[in-house]
């Protein structure tokens, strides 16, 4: 009988602590972190440090390709402007232009604000698109020419030319 009665103060021992660690526990604020949002998919993240941005090793790369492919797209566009600027520079070059009014260049389609150098000059501002340079007013494009003495040495696929 006395290992009977021990057993019934064990068990209620027991019972009396569990009791004690539910009160606790319903007392104790777990601090829960605040779920964020995967950048990609807008999923919530679950698990993982409290700074993770993407739910998945899928949406955090789909997300670098994307920003990645942005990148490329502005830099493709600002090429593109830059090469049709060259071709109408050019144009006017050919017919022996070495001036015109800025408006009627941009109907052609030219950007003033795009060039790929731009120096102080004297009173005025040198541009460059490439190898030809000019002087931009706000009402015309003047001095128009290539630059002859362009020193660049390129390299196109595996062909090397001798200097």
């Amino acid at each position: 009988m006395n290992s009977h009665k021990k057993k019934k103060n064990f068990l209620q021992t027991i019972d009396n602590e569990f009791e004690t660690f539910q009160l606790c526990a319903m007392d104790y604020k777990v601090n829960e972190r605040k779920r964020s949002l995967c950048l990609e998919c807008g999923n919530q993240i679950r698990y993982g440090r409290t700074d993770k941005k993407f739910c998945c090793e899928d949406c955090r790369t789909r997300h670098h390709n994307n920003m990645a492919k942005a990148g490329r797209a502005f830099r493709n566009k600002v090429i593109g402007i830059l090469n049709r600027n060259y071709e109408i520079l050019d144009s006017l070059l050919e017919k022996g232009m070495d001036s015109a009014e800025l408006v009627d260049i941009e109907m052609m389609g030219f950007v003033p604000g795009m060039s790929t150098s731009c120096r102080r000059s004297g009173k005025h501002n040198v541009f460059t698109c490439y190898d030809i340079k000019y002087i931009l007013t706000r009402t015309k494009i003047f001095s128009i020419m290539k630059i002859n003495n362009l020193s660049v040495n390129l390299r196109i696929g595996t062909e090397l030319k001798d200097q």
